[in-house]
């Protein structure tokens, strides 16, 4: 086989929660206009108890929840800030009551209770202790909850020489990034975020902060970009869902611990699907698009953020991608040149995973693709909150072997592995007129060089 299936998975996990905001409706003055709003009443109650009450009160609900969040003190404290326009100046208040008051302004998410899907993965920044053929890695993931808000969280973990992987210790505790201290838009429309200096990376959660992302950030593609001096940076493209409206957005970050996000600009950075290459081609960024929902597209561009140029390279051939076909995350350089992983979708909606090849130097040509899929839904795959789905965000390389973590209807999140050689074998030439010895002989001729 080609690909082999793992048979370990990633699935959804309704005890992992965050504390998020609890937005109180607020009455309309005009109903009753004496009435001070109701954020403020319940403000007056909780001033009105006595001092003891109040600590009791406080720390019956600590019990209860402080064993479910590593830092639940400082949310409430944060929480509490966001509150003094909505409710009022509580400053005066003893710090008990100040943190009781928040609570009652807040309550928990299960951030991945419906679904883990959509992954994306690159080599983890600290590979000590890796070595023999193993490495750390980040895999990004889509996690979705009540009322299908999206949001992206990280899990580390190791793909050992032998194949197989294991996940690092990821506990219920989880908490969402957040602004930078004194943080803003900047110029461009961006803003930084931090994960909190606490928080290990497998409980850091990015969930929707602006207007534009109300209702999800969805399915990050993940990629190591370096530059020609050899520092690396980790971008991702991703989705950004108002509810009504698609956006697409990039974030930067080159530790995982301090991160930008803004909004893509230009009329080639539209729809979703967007997939940076890991390196500069001839001085231009490089990114693959689907302008159109249907055909896949090459832009280039100075500026990572702004995106005008493009030009289609691959579309919809075989039946299994008529519907339409796009980027399943970010290329990856071979001797042979670039390869990409796409998704097609044909008949009754079933997604299937393909692949292309595009040359290293002006990866506007076509090389090879792959005339039929190299993983379609299995039977126990077909099952699930999307039926007949598989998808993936990105795989990642080491040596000649590929790990490629994916999506299963939409649910939860498998692994497969192969190696470059054997999806070059399920390529057929673009050209016609060249035999499939082509890819072979171009990929020995890549290596000698090297």
């Amino acid at each position: 086989m080609a690909l082999l299936r793992l048979p370990f998975r990633l699935k959804p996990d309704p005890a992992r929660v965050v504390v998020r905001p609890f937005n109180i409706a607020v009455e309309p003055r005009d109903l009753n206009p004496t009435n001070l709003p109701r954020a403020q009443r319940i403000v007056d109650r909780v001033a009105r108890m006595p001092e003891a009450a109040i600590a009791d009160e406080y720390e019956k609900m600590l019990v209860l929840f402080r064993h479910r969040h590593r830092s639940l003190e400082r949310v409430l404290d944060s929480r509490l800030t966001q509150l003094q326009a909505l409710a009022g100046n509580v400053a005066g208040l003893s710090l008990n009551a100040q943190r009781f008051i928040a609570a009652h302004f807040c309550h928990e998410y299960s951030f991945e209770s419906s679904a883990l899907f959509n992954p994306s993965i690159v080599a983890h920044y600290d590979q000590r202790g890796e070595g023999d053929g193993s490495v750390r890695f980040i895999l990004s993931l889509r996690s979705v909850g009540e009322g299908h808000i999206s949001s992206i969280n990280f899990r580390t973990g190791v793909w050992a020489a032998d194949g197989s992987v294991a996940m690092e210790e990821a506990l219920d505790l989880a908490q969402v990034a957040e602004p930078a201290v004194g943080a803003t838009y900047d110029d461009r429309g961006a803003l930084t975020i931090v994960r909190p200096p606490d928080i290990p990376l497998n409980e850091l959660v990015i969930f929707p902060m602006t207007a534009a992302q109300r209702n999800g950030v969805e399915d990050l593609r993940l990629t190591a970009f370096t530059e020609d001096s050899g520092e690396i940076t980790y971008f991702g493209t991703y989705t950004a869902y108002s509810g009504m409206a698609i956006g697409s957005e990039l974030l930067e970050t080159k530790d995982f611990r301090t991160f930008r996000m803004q909004k893509l600009s230009g009329p080639a950075a539209v729809n979703k699907g967007l997939a940076l290459f890991p390196r500069r081609i001839k001085g231009d960024y490089a990114m693959l698009t689907r302008i159109d929902n249907e055909h896949i597209y090459l832009s280039r561009s100075r500026d990572v953020a702004h995106w005008e140029r493009s030009e289609r390279v691959i579309g919809p051939k075989y039946p299994w991608e008529f519907v339409q076909m796009g980027n399943c995350g970010a290329p990856i350089e071979t001797d042979a040149g670039w390869l990409v992983l796409t998704h097609g979708v044909g008949a009754m909606r079933q997604y299937a995973l393909g692949a292309f090849l595009l040359d290293l130097e002006n990866p506007s040509r076509l090389i090879a693709r792959t005339p039929e899929p190299i993983m379609k839904p299995s039977d126990d795959e077909r099952k699930g909150y999307v039926p007949n789905v598989l998808y993936t965000c990105g795989m990642l390389k080491l040596g000649e072997r590929i790990l490629i973590p994916y999506g299963i209807s939409d649910v939860m999140t498998g692994f497969a592995t192969t190696t470059v050689d054997e999806l070059m074998a399920l390529m057929a030439p673009a050209d016609q007129g060249k035999s499939r010895s082509f890819l072979t002989r171009r990929s020995a001729s890549r290596r000698s060089l090297r």
